[in-house]
């Protein structure tokens, strides 16, 4: 059968595992959705435990912390043990708490010990900026030059990093290393294993930012011996806009205080004592600062029941198969066209596909208008990411036949080549 036909595409989606999970998601008619490394969809449980928590507010008030089938005093932990296999950390290690920068704040301001020589941070200069921002303050808050003491590996093509130009850069005055596990716009896989044992070898705090890598990917940061993690919960474990975050601290740290100290952090048998000395708890729960976001932490109950379900292998095997699919119609259909593949080919990418091209914006713009949904990320990146659990493999067929139209037909040539206010 020709991989280009329709009845192809349809034929793969007939023998996929996972194509009835589909209908747990709210899918906007005659529109095919290619986000879902930026924004996931709402499942009907996200939303069904989004209502349950709201009705527990309504019905318990305050007794809600204690009481109900999601208790909240204990719902940070409890979601944190649900993520820990997505991740491969101990259910003890993960803890639901904050968003992606300010537990990068808190694990930065944890591990990040400057001592004689030992005064700089190591990162890249693909990484997401969100990330190069906290590191740049928390660099000035103890007193260092941002400039100077920032080290930032060089990509040798503008799209990938070498793992062995991040190990040579784990010199002497690195005192922490912080790194994408996924790089946000080509979607290259770093060596997070082979990473972390040379930044154990040289005795360097090693942490690394799972945005893109949370439910598209398998981890194993306990057995890797990665020393923290973070991450946002509203890509691809389809959280919720702002739903919270989670990170992973790894027992062998658990002596090491929490850099912010704050009330949840606490020993929960301890918490309500009032004691002005902290009573820090003895596991990943300390590295929380604040109350439970409650209402954001809700729908993430009702997503993971799908990975729990689901395994997360399977996820990236589907995934890994919709983008194999995605690569060959781009080559076979795309051709001539001025598209350059900006992703790995193999099996170290993550769960999109850059397409790098002149007129991105435009592209995107004429996408959007044909029932597409794609991200654009400046300056000339398409991104698209067909999601395991709700895209079919005939989406994908669709959304790269819509694009050969638009190209073959020049109608991107009536929109502004230029971002809209979130790309």
């Amino acid at each position: 059968m020709n991989p280009t036909s329709l009845d192809y595409a349809r034929n793969l989606d007939k023998n996929d595992d996972l194509a009835s999970y589909r209908e747990d998601f709210y899918l906007r008619e005659n529109t095919i959705y290619m986000d879902g490394n930026s924004l996931g969809l709402l499942s009907k449980r996200a939303e069904k435990t989004l209502l349950d928590l709201l009705d527990s507010w309504k019905t318990l008030g305050i007794d809600g912390w204690t009481e109900g089938d999601n208790p909240w005093f204990y719902l940070s932990e409890s979601v944190g043990e649900k993520m820990a296999p997505l991740v491969g950390g101990m259910k003890n290690e993960v803890i639901a708490t904050g968003s992606t920068t300010t537990n990068l704040h808190q694990l930065a301001a944890t591990f990040y010990k400057p001592s004689g020589n030992k005064t700089k941070i190591l990162a890249d200069e693909l990484n997401f900026p969100s990330d190069i921002y906290a590191l740049k303050s928390q660099l000035s808050l103890k007193g260092y030059d941002q400039v100077e003491h920032l080290v930032r590996v060089k990509s040798r093509d503008g799209r990938f990093l070498a793992e062995d130009d991040i190990i040579e850069a784990m010199t002497d005055d690195i005192a922490l290393i912080v790194l994408p596990s996924i790089l946000y716009r080509s979607g290259q896989i770093l060596d997070m294993k082979r990473l972390s044992a040379a930044a154990n070898e040289k005795g360097i705090p090693i942490g690394f930012d799972l945005c893109h890598s949370a439910g598209a990917i398998e981890h194993s940061l306990h057995d890797w011996g990665v020393d923290f993690a973070f991450w946002c919960t509203y890509k691809h474990l389809n959280g919720g806009p702002g739903s919270v975050g989670g990170l992973f601290v790894h027992e062998k740290n658990f002596e090491n205080a929490p850099g912010l100290a704050g009330w949840f952090g606490s020993k929960k048998e301890s918490q309500f004592d009032m004691d002005h000395e902290m009573d820090p708890a003895s596991d990943a729960g300390a590295y929380q600062i604040g109350t439970p976001h409650v209402l954001s932490l809700a729908p993430v109950i009702g997503a993971l029941k799908l990975f729990e379900e689901v395994g997360i292998k399977q996820v990236r095997e589907k995934s890994l198969q919709l983008t194999s699919y995605l690569l060959e119609l781009i080559r076979k259909e795309l051709d001539g066209q001025g598209f350059i593949i900006g992703s790995p080919v193999d099996e170290t990418r993550g769960g999109h596909i850059l397409l790098e091209h002149k007129e991105a914006a435009r592209i995107c713009s004429a996408l959007k208008e044909d029932g597409v949904i794609p991200d654009f990320r400046a300056p000339n990146g398409v991104r698209l990411a067909p999601v395991a659990l709700y895209n079919s493999f005939e989406d994908v067929w669709h959304t790269v036949q819509k694009l050969k139209n638009i190209m073959d037909e020049k109608r991107y040539e009536k929109f502004e080549n230029k971002r809209g206010v979130v790309a």
